[in-house]
């Protein structure tokens, strides 16, 4: 092909391209984003099964939402132990299963999250248990849980949450304290035995922190030593409006160097004033409800909306600049309205951490976000 050629087929296609954004622009739920990051990385959410399946036009607009942005999808709750085994022999799988079954209707990649963690975990699971009795729980957890729906769920978080910002492996779980710190590979052991196929992720908050970092790869070197499948790392990206953009590009080279896909498994970004002197993502720390913990309890000012299109714009660029090292995106929840983040770690709180508002509707971190998809000549 000449390069004349070549060159008006290209202008033809960013014509193509640039028509039907603007076309989808006009409808209710803008461009879809799968189709704008589509030669990048996949776009995804968590799903919740009432946010997505209760009666009511909410749960109508989100499950429209997903399927017009998203072509994967995680669980949020529907699959970690307290929901899918609350009691000792009694698994129960209805809400996860209408959630894969959805995922496969829209054919979108399925994440289940998460298999083991210190949080969510009934207590009975540590009752009474040594080591042995404790591994036993696990690995009849991990294989009838991976394997009802094993060629299903593609990938799955093994372990969560299991370094301390300060680059430590957390020595104060009942995993840790009962089993020793060896429970990480005998998770990613019994996971890989159920299904083969899977891939596996280690997931964890505040990824930017160079210690947790480097902690993190010194896991993965861990894993890899001891002959285990490891695939990716998931990096939450639980952000604020002060998010540091240069560390997550340090933590994103140094995964993918490890071999690592990387992806952003929970990502959204408060616009409230932080609970706690550094901030993190555990859902223990809890604080008193304080009305200047809430500032925007009517509507978000047109200000901070631009300050949060900013910085989403912003990380955005970042991951398109290293489109070939990530995976996946995974926003956790739909709309401002049922995003975890009015609950946490304040209760009450009324917070607008996702693209969309509480109708539904594209917030100017949506525009932003297709802004730093599009190719530039359209931006």
């Amino acid at each position: 092909m000449s390069a004349s050629i070549f060159s008006l087929a290209m202008s033809l296609s960013s014509l193509a391209l640039l028509s039907a954004v603007l076309t989808c622009r006009a409808q209710d739920h803008g461009p879809a984003l799968k189709n704008l990051a589509e030669e990048k990385f996949l776009m995804g959410c968590s799903v919740g099964y009432d946010a997505l399946f209760s009666d009511s036009e909410q749960a109508a607009m989100r499950r429209g939402l997903v399927a017009h942005h998203y072509n994967t999808i995680t669980t949020e709750n529907a699959l970690k132990w307290g929901p899918t085994h609350p009691q000792p022999g009694v698994f129960t799988f209805e809400r996860a299963d209408r959630i894969v079954a959805f995922a496969e209707e829209h054919g979108m990649w399925m994440v289940g999250h998460t298999l083991v963690w210190h949080n969510q975990t009934p207590n009975w699971v540590f009752e009474g248990a040594d080591r042995e009795v404790l591994l036993d729980r696990m690995r009849e957890h991990i294989h009838t849980v991976v394997g009802r729906y094993k060629g299903r769920v593609h990938a799955w978080d093994v372990v969560n949450e299991a370094i301390e910002n300060n680059g430590k492996i957390k020595d104060n779980t009942p995993w840790a304290r009962i089993i020793g710190p060896d429970y990480i590979e005998h998770a990613f052991r019994f996971a890989h035995e159920a299904d083969p196929e899977a891939e596996l992720y280690y997931n964890d908050y505040s990824m930017e922190i160079p210690a947790k970092r480097k902690a993190t790869l010194e896991l993965v070197q861990r894993l890899k030593d001891a002959g285990l499948r490891i695939d990716g790392i998931g990096m939450q990206g639980h952000y604020g409006l002060n998010a540091n953009i240069k560390e997550t590009e340090n933590s994103i080279i140094a995964f993918a160097e490890a071999g690592m896909k990387v992806m952003f498994t929970e990502l959204d970004m408060t616009v409230l004033p932080a609970a706690w002197k550094y901030r993190g993502a555990d859902i223990n720390d809890m604080h008193e409800y304080q009305a200047g913990l809430d500032p925007y309890t009517k509507s978000l000012p047109d200000d901070i909306a631009q300050k949060q299109a900013d910085v989403y714009g912003a990380l955005f660029r970042v991951m398109v600049n290293h489109a070939d090292k990530i995976h996946r995106v995974t926003f956790w929840n739909v709309t401002d309205g049922d995003s975890w983040l009015n609950n946490r770690p304040v209760i009450g709180r009324t917070d607008y951490p996702l693209l969309f508002d509480r109708m539904g509707r594209p917030k100017p971190a949506f525009h932003a976000v297709v802004n730093a998809l599009l190719p530039p000549r359209m931006n």
